[in-house]
């Protein structure tokens, strides 16, 4: 059941007092009333109302210190200031002291009834806020995980479960859902949180150089080897390696890297010496593995010692119930790196990130309420803060779902579905931008590297080539 709101109203004038108080309660709000304001200056603080509704001009205590009173005893309570004596100067002066809005006597029934709606909606507003930013607190703790009632509370459970082994982990989800948090997450509660967390991008490095990278090299194992150099593996003894997008690693290095794990020892480039190690492997990728076996394109021995738990996240598509913890936590964050006064979204603003398909993920939905955090002008942002894709209500997204067989099992018809979007999606922004990756990536709000990567899938680089 909600609370009742409780709403105070002090004036000296006894038929303004029971026009108030006949109004609020055909509300359904609790209404007290005060016609000597010394009286209510010395009780609202034990009343803790929602709204204090008060003249300005009272024998005694004035409307102006009733506002300072409850400034300084009642912040979340709000005021509404009501006066016969209406002037610019009066109006000015109630809201630089905080009013939440200002009416002019005599005023109509229904400006009343709107204004304290209004004010009313705002309390519920600042409320719902309070609480989302309690819940966060309470979900990412110092882990830096973001997610509500459903989405990510069953990787939660499987990360208190797993955190304290060494066993080792396979996270598996689209770029931009967290692969690299999760995994550090679980390396910070682990009994390895006090050595190294080392990731390791087996995307961005081409096969000779991600395997000097991840082994090391003996001093003269090539040209330009002018000192012996650790590898990444050998680093990260006693602690976590990150094995990142683990489906990019050429079939070679995938049999060097198995009989490293399954030996825990390995040699450096160019050398000769079995290097002993101890070191926990997480690996992340958004490939299908299994398919990748099924085509000689991963090794089967390597995938089942890697899979040993798997963690799948959802991408945020799938889990919009966690869209306005993960706003309110973004808005918080960049407000207090640029200094604005950032309360949050408008409703309407959240209804348009709720239904937009997040081809970026959590990653994409970060860069857009920065990207609004530096443009809103007041301290709500609105839909005009947004970028044009957000605006456009998912009109790729609607094109998309047409022409999808209904009598598909269900995983086949969504990946049909994934696929025809990626590849309308980044079919159109790459014609948008004359194949200029630097540019599309940045309107799409993901890297240039994760596009490439998706073109590359679906057999579509000639676009930028």
């Amino acid at each position: 059941m909600p609370k009742e709101r409780k709403i105070l109203v002090i004036d000296d004038e006894q038929d303004m007092l029971d026009t108030c108080s006949r109004i609020i309660k055909r509300m359904g709000y609790g209404c007290i009333t005060y016609a000597n304001s010394e009286e209510a200056y010395e009780k609202m603080a034990d009343l803790d109302p929602d709204l204090i509704i008060t003249d300005l001009q009272m024998p005694g205590i004035d409307g102006f210190q009733i506002q300072e009173k409850a400034k300084s005893c009642l912040p979340r309570t709000l005021v509404l200031v009501i006066t016969g004596y209406a002037s610019v100067d009066s109006a000015i002066q109630a809201m630089k002291n905080g009013a939440f809005d200002y009416l002019p006597k005599p005023f109509k029934l229904d400006q009343l009834q709107i204004t304290i709606k209004k004010a009313i909606n705002q309390l519920a507003l600042r409320e719902e806020n309070q609480l989302l930013r309690n819940q966060l607190q309470e979900v990412i703790a110092d882990d830096n995980i973001i997610g509500a009632n459903g989405g990510l509370q069953e990787v939660f459970k499987q990360i208190g479960k797993i955190a304290k082994t060494d066993v080792t982990t396979l996270i598996l989800g689209e770029s931009g859902t967290g692969k690299e948090v999760i995994a550090n997450t679980i390396h910070k509660n682990s009994q390895r949180s006090t050595g190294p967390f080392i990731p390791v991008d087996c995307a961005s490095l081409p096969e000779n150089l991600l395997e000097s990278e991840l082994f090391g090299y003996e001093k003269g194992a090539f040209t330009g080897a002018n000192r012996t150099k650790e590898g990444l593996i050998e680093l990260a003894s006693n602690g976590t390696l990150f094995l990142d997008e683990i489906g990019e690693m050429s079939l070679v290095l995938q049999a060097k890297l198995l009989r490293a794990l399954e030996e825990q020892t390995f040699r450096r480039v160019g050398g000769n010496r079995l290097i002993q190690v101890d070191v926990r492997i997480i690996a992340a990728t958004n490939r299908d593995l299994e398919q990748m076996v099924l085509n000689k394109e991963f090794r089967e021995d390597l995938y089942y010692r890697l899979n040993v738990v798997i963690l799948k996240l959802p991408p945020l598509r799938e889990r919009k119930e966690d869209i306005p913890l993960l706003v309110s936590h973004f808005c918080q964050k960049f407000a207090s790196k640029t200094g604005k006064p950032i309360k949050g979204c408008t409703s309407q603003a959240l209804g348009l990130l709720q239904k937009y398909a997040w081809p970026g993920n959590i990653r994409e939905l970060r860069n857009v309420i920065e990207r609004a955090v530096s443009l809103v002008e007041g301290d709500m942002i609105g839909p005009q803060d947004f970028p044009q894709r957000v605006l456009n209500d998912n009109k790729v997204s609607a094109d998309v779902h047409q022409g999808i067989p209904k009598d598909l099992p269900f995983h086949e018809a969504k990946k049909l579905w994934q696929d025809q979007f990626e590849m309308e999606y980044f079919g159109e922004l790459l014609t948008r931008f004359e194949g200029n990756m630097t540019r599309a990536a940045e309107w799409a709000g993901i890297d240039r590297k994760t596009i490439y990567r998706i073109l590359k899938k679906h057999h579509m680089s000639k676009l930028v080539e």
